[in-house]
């Protein structure tokens, strides 16, 4: 798949790939921090865990939704509609 403004693949970095299974696959490195991260509820499969603390965290490690180059449109459909909270309504 070709680098553009929707697609970017940097096998050069240490933790490439950095989810298990997409290994041969095209990985969108463009999300490598996911957008979604901060929402409770997104596109993806994450878990949510609790820490040694009693704290509920949001766990995306098995998730590759955001890697997946044909998931551009649907990620950014969803964060029109539902803002991350630094961004202002």
């Amino acid at each position: 798949m070709e680098n553009s403004y929707r697609y970017f693949c940097n096998t050069a970095c240490k933790y490439f790939p950095c989810h298990e299974g997409m290994e041969g696959k095209d990985f969108n490195c463009l999300f490598c921090y996911c957008p979604m991260n901060s929402l409770e509820k997104c596109l993806g499969t994450p878990k949510f865990v609790k820490t040694k603390e009693g704290k509920i965290i949001k766990d995306c490690t098995g998730c590759s939704y955001p890697h997946v180059p044909e998931h551009y449109d649907a990620i950014m459909e969803f964060l029109k509609k539902n803002p991350p909270s630094c961004i202002k309504k």
